[in-house]
């Protein structure tokens, strides 16, 4: 018990000469790579950065690098700290063990990467550390890069005034045949207007008012489903869903937040495609502010869709 406890306590390089049986393999170190970041699912980590440490271990199938001292046949040590850099800019995330999986996967996809070890720790929530150990080994799902990029939806604009239109049913309708799969934005309830004063209260407020009308858009037709996140939007695209955007978490955890809020929806749904999609943001007849752009590309009925 002893061993293992002195073993689960080390460092990451002593974790792996432990596990490993056989022929050791090549490691790669990066130790003590310290970044200041927002993470965290508690309140109290929100529009605040924290100090996170990562050591990261990767095993390596051998090459001939050494022998000719040719920098091209070795996996750069900057495939780790930008591997790590990259998932820190893709989202706020809760939790390091998303953040660790992510960063794995991202490492193993190199073709000489074999296994990694890799150890997350936040180290400003309490006098010590808190933190996570993740060890994964290459797998079929990284052999080869995925991205859900390829997916090019039409990302639609609905105002009030068509949400609670006449002619909704005739827009959903020509939504749901089109060629693409479709992400429909909206505005916040009209007349609300609730404020405390307080900038991010207000933005919350503002945020969870669109998606009122999120729901009320879903309980008018059940081809609209509510989606909240980017994984559910991926699979709801794919799937020929009609997905409705609830904007709260993807705004709320975006590394780049939108300079717009919810008293300027198109702005914020210009935001929202710019950010995963395109650059080109459909609004449907009725929105009284929508002025043209170079980037939008309004319509006037639905048979023009």
């Amino acid at each position: 018990m002893t061993d293992n406890i002195d073993v689960a306590f080390g460092t990451l390089e002593e974790r792996a000469i432990a596990m490993h049986a056989g022929v050791p393999l090549d490691r790669i170190c990066v130790r003590d790579f310290t970044k200041e970041v927002e993470i965290g699912a508690f309140q109290a980590e929100r529009d605040r950065v924290q100090r996170i440490r990562f050591n990261v271990v990767l095993e390596v199938a051998h090459s001939a690098a050494a022998d000719f001292d040719d920098v091209d046949q070795v996996l750069s040590y900057d495939a780790i700290t930008e591997a790590i850099e990259a998932q820190l800019a893709v989202e706020r995330l809760n939790l390091l063990e998303t953040l660790a999986e992510r960063i794995a996967d991202s490492i193993l996809v190199h073709p000489r990467a074999v296994q990694v070890f890799i150890r997350i720790e936040k180290l400003d929530r309490i006098p010590g550390t808190l933190g996570v150990d993740i060890v994964r080994s290459k797998g079929a799902a990284q052999t080869e890069v995925h991205s859900d990029n390829d997916v090019d939806p039409l990302v639609v604009f609905m105002p009030n005034l068509v949400l609670y239109g006449a002619g909704l049913s005739a827009w959903l309708d020509a939504i749901a045949t089109h060629a693409r799969p479709v992400v429909i934005c909206l505005e916040a309830v009209k007349g609300q207007g609730l404020t405390t004063g307080a900038p991010l209260a207000d933005q919350h407020i503002g945020l969870l008012s669109i998606e009122q009308n999120a729901w009320m858009l879903a309980a008018k037709d059940p081809r609209c489903v509510v989606v909240n996140n980017r994984t559910e939007l991926d699979w709801a695209m794919k799937n020929g869903q009609l997905s409705v955007w609830a904007p709260t978490k993807i705004v709320m955890d975006a590394v780049d937040k939108p300079l717009a809020g919810p008293s300027d929806p198109l702005a914020l749904t210009q935001w929202f495609a710019n950010a995963f999609f395109t650059d080109q943001v459909t609004v449907l007849e009725g929105f009284d502010g929508a002025a043209a752009t170079d980037r939008l590309l309004l319509v006037g009925t639905p048979a023009e869709l």
